[in-house]
């Protein structure tokens, strides 16, 4: 199972957005009063003048520099915009440099919207055909089903009678899909860029660069998204 956290970033703590816990011995002993200094002032005396913690804290706040999600630190964030003409179904596929994509839901996909409440995930996508039987093995990654820009992932199911199909977007072999969003639906509402996954696509080696052409880059989407907030503002 695709773990971002585990397979890509290693075992490492992690606060919201991306930022890392580190704590160093020397901060552990600022951090630490020494003995006998119970009674002092708080603050820290630089030549004989206590400096207030309030003006410390607010100094500490300003150097922090802003650390990227770890998602943006390793992925590449493509877009594809109403896919299948269907209007605001939108897919992010994140790229990472060894080819690997990950397709998940873009955040103004009507199911992660306010007001949606999933019923069920199907992976079975026709009849004759479940992306679950999906059996992947050995170097050449035998038994994966190949997959074309518009091949169907799976299907949601909302509590308001809507159905989604959520295609792969991008040529190449299914390594996997993300069985954990069956059990629990909303995960993929919760975090539709990590553990809420769709499935993970593996684009033959001479097409990855190729990949890309007819999705958006991240700054493009932004500029979609803003033409349709005009379009309903002034309709």
């Amino acid at each position: 199972m695709w773990n971002p956290k585990a397979q890509l970033w290693g075992a490492e703590t992690a606060e919201p957005g991306g930022a890392r816990v580190r704590t160093t011995r020397a901060a552990r002993r600022k951090s630490t009063p020494s003995p006998g200094c119970a009674e002092e002032a708080p603050g820290v005396r630089e030549g004989g003048v206590a400096a207030p913690e309030v003006a410390m804290a607010t100094e500490t706040e300003a150097a922090e520099p802003v650390v990227p999600s770890l998602v943006d630190r390793y992925f590449t964030r493509w877009y594809k915009p109403d896919v299948k003409g269907k209007f605001c179904e939108d897919h992010c596929i994140l790229q990472h440099s060894n080819r690997i994509c990950v397709i998940t839901l873009a955040e103004s996909h009507p199911v992660l919207q306010s007001g949606k409440t999933i019923k069920s995930i199907s992976y079975q996508i026709s009849t004759n055909c479940s992306r679950l039987q999906n059996k992947v093995s050995g170097k050449f990654k035998r038994g994966a089903q190949f997959l074309t820009e518009l091949a169907p992932l799976c299907k949601i199911y909302c509590s308001d009678g809507e159905e989604y199909t959520v295609s792969s977007c991008v040529r190449g072999r299914l390594m996997e899909v993300n069985e954990n969003i069956l059990h629990k639906p909303s995960i993929l509402q919760e975090k539709p860029s990590t553990e809420g996954y769709i499935a993970v696509v593996l684009p033959k080696f001479e097409e990855s660069k190729s990949i890309t052409e007819g999705l958006l880059t991240q700054k493009q989407y932004e500029e979609v998204i803003v033409k349709r907030i005009n379009a309903t503002t002034t309709s």
